[in-house]
């Protein structure tokens, strides 16, 4: 799973993108359930808090300040346009609002735009009523629960033998996006099913998701035979109390529904797009006259910089559509300049060797 990092420990933070084991000093807010919602939501900070995401060679080597600072969404550390506690103030406002206490953060800047506004300072205190008008609109869409607390919501759906699972992550009261699985083998089975086989996948597995990320309640939207027994498992995996609900009231109850009409939704356009690719087999195995369905399309293109650089890359498509993780690039060598030819006969040979 992906995560915000916060380079606390430097004197100039940055905020960024991580994947992987969590070695560096700092802080790590997640997990988020895609890549797409840390980025959202790191375009999101960087509206909000003009804290740096530029890489460490990037900082260290500017003379002057990029786009960023001058779009306000930098302040501009890297040439010494900002002091370090102004932009450590900024820092912590981010992580406070990552930690779910953006109600603090809005209580602080108000009072520090009536502070400006006495002192006659209206250009500071205009920005800061946009800060806080920017943050209550961010409020209003990411919370969901201004309780606070940590939750996954999970809910399935299956339809004309395709199944999804749609995972809903709260974290400190913010919805930080949902995920939809698609499991494969989904004929003959309905949501419980689904949802028993889905929790123990996704949690007891040390790459899906740390032990210490786990939340302290599940909800699910069907009533599984061994929710009891998976919530003992994982509370012995955590070392601390973990709830799989099901029948919950009031607030719980509508995450719920709101996940499991994702569900039903994405279920939908799945089974829509799989009957469009399994058309769009069959029109190949007509157009060039095959004895049977192709099961497996891939795709070659070489690509290059005026004859440098030259690269191949390869793209997979199967009856469930494209599988990404055949996906493969090939940095191709010891071919004459825009030969497209060669450099195709090299990455062709490579995949080969690959399948041997």
């Amino acid at each position: 799973y992906p995560y915000i990092y916060v380079s606390t420990e430097q004197e100039f933070p940055r905020l960024a993108f991580h994947r992987g084991a969590q070695k560096g000093r700092g802080r790590y807010f997640g997990p988020y359930p895609s890549a797409g919602a840390v980025r959202e939501t790191l375009a999101l900070l960087q509206k909000l808090f003009p804290v740096r995401q530029c890489k460490e060679t990037f900082f260290r080597n500017r003379s002057r300040p990029c786009l960023q600072y001058q779009i306000k969404r930098c302040t501009a550390p890297c040439v010494g346009l900002v002091t370090p506690q102004e932009y450590q103030h900024d820092v912590r406002h981010a992580i406070m609002f990552l930690e779910g206490k953006s109600n603090k953060v809005v209580d602080e800047l108000a009072a520090q735009m009536e502070t400006a506004a006495e002192k006659l300072e209206y250009e500071k205190a205009a920005r800061l009523r946009d800060q806080i008008t920017s943050l209550r609109r961010v409020q209003e869409r990411q919370y969901i629960s201004r309780q606070g607390g940590d939750y996954d919501i999970i809910a399935a759906a299956i339809s004309a033998g395709v199944g999804c699972i749609q995972l809903f992550t709260v974290r400190n009261g913010r919805n930080l996006g949902n995920r939809a699985y698609y499991p494969r083998h989904s004929s003959g089975q309905d949501a419980r099913s689904l949802i028993s086989a889905f929790i123990p996948q996704h949690y007891l597995h040390s790459d899906n998701t740390p032990i210490n990320d786990i939340p302290a309640h599940i909800l699910i939207s069907e009533n599984i035979a061994d929710r009891e027994m998976l919530a003992m498992t994982l509370s012995e995996q955590t070392g601390r109390r973990i709830h799989i609900q099901h029948n919950v009231r009031s607030e719980r109850a509508k995450w719920i529904e709101m996940a499991k009409q994702n569900a039903e939704a994405a279920v939908i356009a799945r089974a829509s797009a799989q009957a469009t690719i399994n058309q769009r087999f069959e029109n190949l195995q007509d157009a060039l006259l095959l004895d049977e369905t192709p099961q497996r399309i891939e795709c070659f293109d070489v690509s290059h910089t005026s004859g440098e650089e030259t690269v191949a890359s390869c793209v997979v498509f199967g009856q469930d559509g494209p599988i990404k993780s055949d996906y493969r690039r090939y940095n191709i060598k010891d071919v004459t300049p825009g030969d497209d030819y060669a450099a195709m006969k090299q990455a062709l040979l490579r995949l080969s060797l690959i399948h041997i």
